[in-house]
């Protein structure tokens, strides 16, 4: 039987319910070297263009739907997930090199919206990134996979979430996540336009990776 489940490179990767540590490790590894293959790339057979940076791949083009369904609606956190492949773990004091590093768009939010959007249910995404060079490929990778970013803000006082990713040979990772615009410069109230969205949805989604202050007004 095969399921969605989260990798340990934070972006969703479809896997066997029984994976091993190791070939956790294996996909996740392919997912790395492949992964920016799908950037503005089509494939051969369909001509369709791929949602960048996320994991799970379509087979067709993707745009924000809507239909008679209420819309599912997630609230949290996109970051700009910085990825380092390792031996392992620098000790205190001590500098490494890695094997390969690249910066990919993910976060449990994001993630969550871009596994809705591809199935073509009619989805938003309300957060907040930086304006900044991650900034820009958070909300290029959501449109392209189908998710309404009406109500996704770009503040300039604070720069996008991200998170550094260390893998290590063995599958073990570790992570330093910086908040960024997804902890700082929200409003005191969301707004009506965000308010409204919120009520008329028929799923809401939290990861509780953004202020309390706003998951409560949800």
């Amino acid at each position: 039987m095969r399921g969605i489940t989260y990798s340990t490179s934070q972006n969703w990767i479809a896997s066997n319910n029984n994976i091993t540590q190791q070939q956790q490790h294996q996909s996740t590894k392919k997912a790395l070297n492949t992964n920016t293959n799908y950037l503005n790339t089509t494939t051969k057979s369909s001509k369709t263009k791929q949602c960048p940076s996320f994991s799970i791949h379509s087979s067709k083009t993707l745009t924000p739907k809507t239909d008679t369904n209420p819309p599912l609606v997630v609230v949290g956190s996109a970051n700009a997930d910085i990825y380092v492949e390792i031996d392992r773990l620098p000790k205190e004091g001590e500098t490494i090199s890695a094997k390969t590093g690249q910066t990919l768009a993910g976060g449990k939010g994001a993630n969550q919206a871009v596994c809705s959007g591809k199935l073509s249910y009619p989805t938003y995404f309300l957060g907040q990134v930086g304006e900044d060079a991650h900034g820009n490929l958070i909300t290029n990778a959501l449109k392209e996979c189908g998710v309404v970013i009406d109500h996704l803000n770009t503040v300039s006082s604070v720069p996008t979430g991200h998170a550094v990713v260390m893998l290590q040979a063995d599958g073990q990772n570790s992570i330093i996540i910086v908040g960024g615009a997804n902890m700082s410069s929200w409003p005191n109230t969301l707004s009506d336009q965000d308010l409204d969205v919120i009520k008329k949805t028929g799923i809401v989604l939290l990861q509780r990776e953004i202020p309390d202050s706003v998951n409560i007004q949800v």
